[in-house]
């Protein structure tokens, strides 16, 4: 299956990047943690369930002692910070954190440091400077479908803005990127709704917006969301705009149906579901003596029109595309 593969910054600064040295320590007794904000959508949910899959058989083959997964009720900060400290005061030896808040877990996330605690995040952020960071470069996203819309739509348009769940750094980051794409032409965004990530919402949301709103060229998305929109549209009888996609099977399934019937095209692109297995085995790596960079990179992946078909066959109802890190993957990419 080819994708084409946009990478997140990856030039380190001298200060910052620490290779890894040869593994020192016997990880077969340590346990990971893994604290999640919200598992409300399928990206999640595969998130999780990559995490578990690779983290059973690590335990399985006597790398690890074992890892759990912790998931707060409704993106609550108050409930993940009060977990983090739970799981510190449970002897786990690493944390994995895909946060509620850049900045509201660092208190909870420096107690976890202090106590000799390896803390990992990724996909949502916590800014402690303690904790190792896995970036997707979630403004490129945005970026790109801004620009993507500037190429393909007339001047004037009227553009959708689908976002996510407010106040997730991720989530600013994507939509900053959105206007930063649009920068330099004349397509207008008339209308912002949040879908949260999740097909029902952002078609509840949208079907409540569309009666206030003009034609709509295109809409942009943040993943999650792009089926639901199509099926918002089809609702209210409206023409089908340029919606840009996030690699969930629904959407690419919906893709390929207009595509074979009208000849519709469009693009797909979304951070890695499986990103959790890349955290996982930073923490093992951590825990087994290696030095590894304050700050790594993880990678989009988005799927041309000539990547469809072979894209969809590999998924099934509710997956994203993805990809699974290996301990060799992870080896390989501390040293690079």
């Amino acid at each position: 299956m080819k994708f084409a593969v946009t990478p997140t910054i990856v030039a380190f600064s001298v200060l910052s990047a620490v290779w890894a040295s040869p593994a020192g320590a016997d990880t077969a007794t340590k346990r990971i943690a893994f604290s999640v904000n919200y598992a409300g959508n399928t990206f999640r949910q595969q998130m999780i369930k990559a995490f578990e899959d690779v983290a059973q058989k690590a335990s399985t083959d006597h790398i690890i002692g074992g890892a759990k997964v912790f998931v707060t009720s409704q993106n609550s900060v108050t409930e993940q910070a009060a977990q983090v400290r739970s799981l510190i005061l449970q002897g786990y030896n690493a944390i994995v954190i895909t946060a509620a808040s850049g900045d509201a877990l660092n208190g909870s996330v420096k107690e976890a440091c202090d106590a000799g605690i390896f803390v990992v995040t990724f996909d949502g952020l916590v800014s402690a400077p303690c904790a190792y960071k896995i970036e997707v470069d979630y403004h490129r996203l945005g970026l790109m479908e801004g620009e993507y819309m500037k190429a393909h739509l007339p001047a004037g348009s009227n553009l959708l803005q689908v976002r996510g769940i407010a106040g997730i750094p991720a989530e600013q980051q994507i939509s900053d990127g959105h206007f930063d794409g649009l920068q330099g032409s004349d397509l207008k965004v008339v209308g912002t709704i949040y879908g949260q990530w999740t097909q029902t919402v952002a078609r509840k949301e949208i079907a409540a917006i569309l009666p206030t709103l003009p034609r709509i060229a295109g809409v942009l998305t943040e993943g999650g969301d792009g089926f639901g929109t199509a099926q918002a549209f089809a609702d209210a009888g409206r023409p089908v705009p340029l919606i840009y996609l996030g690699n969930r099977y629904e959407e690419l399934k919906w893709w390929k149906e207009q595509r074979d019937a009208n000849g519709y095209e469009t693009q797909s692109t979304a951070s890695n579901p499986a990103s959790s297995t890349l955290a996982f085995w930073v923490a093992q790596q951590l825990l087994d003596g290696v030095k590894v960079p304050m700050r790594l990179p993880d990678e989009l992946v988005t799927v041309q029109p000539s990547d469809l078909d072979t894209s969809l066959a590999s998924l099934k109802p509710g997956e994203v595309v993805s990809k699974r890190y290996t301990q060799k993957d992870v080896i390989d990419l501390i040293n690079r």
